[in-house]
């Protein structure tokens, strides 16, 4: 029997609570972001959590339903306490990262769009960009911080509060 799924979301305009499960996933140097394509920014591939659902289970969900592949968690990388403005609202985001290791190689272009999946109403594109600190300013890739690990993620999981203002 299917039950109803709950995404981990509380929007109380202008407050905006989720929780979001992120990946990061590297191939030949590079790091795989995505973005809604009515959007002008990147993140790392992932989403919401559903009620009930582990942030393990939500990452290999995730993977599964927009990439349309299986992966192995290698590690989680950070818990990440993240406020930002975001479309009018003060948001406030429990953020999980883990280093992902899909089960077969992903399609790569280094320059282009790799995939492109619906999501209900929202066209989700994916793309990869150099693993390297300045992509992140260079592409617009959220949030920021990481930007600081991605050349050299940590071995051991790290907790990171962070609190970005309108432009940064």
């Amino acid at each position: 029997m299917m039950h109803e799924r709950h995404m981990i979301r509380l929007d109380r305009k202008p407050l905006l609570f989720s929780m979001r499960v992120a990946g990061l996933i590297f191939q030949n140097d590079h790091l795989l972001v995505q973005r809604g394509a009515a959007h002008d920014y990147w993140a790392l591939p992932g989403g919401r959590a559903e009620i009930g659902e582990t942030s393990e289970e939500t990452i290999i969900r995730e993977i599964r339903e927009e990439l349309d592949c299986e992966a192995r968690i290698d590690r989680l990388l950070f818990t990440v306490e993240n406020f930002f403005p975001y479309e009018g609202y003060q948001a406030h985001e429990l953020s999980f990262y883990y280093l992902l290791e899909p089960l077969s190689p992903l399609p790569f272009h280094d320059s282009e769009i790799v995939h492109r999946v619906q999501d209900g109403p929202t066209e989700v594109l994916f793309r990869w960009v150099p693993a390297v600190a300045d992509s992140f300013e260079r592409f617009d890739i959220h949030p920021r911080l990481l930007s600081a690990f991605v050349e050299n993620p940590p071995h051991a999981s790290r907790h990171i509060i962070n609190r970005e203002s309108a432009g940064t």
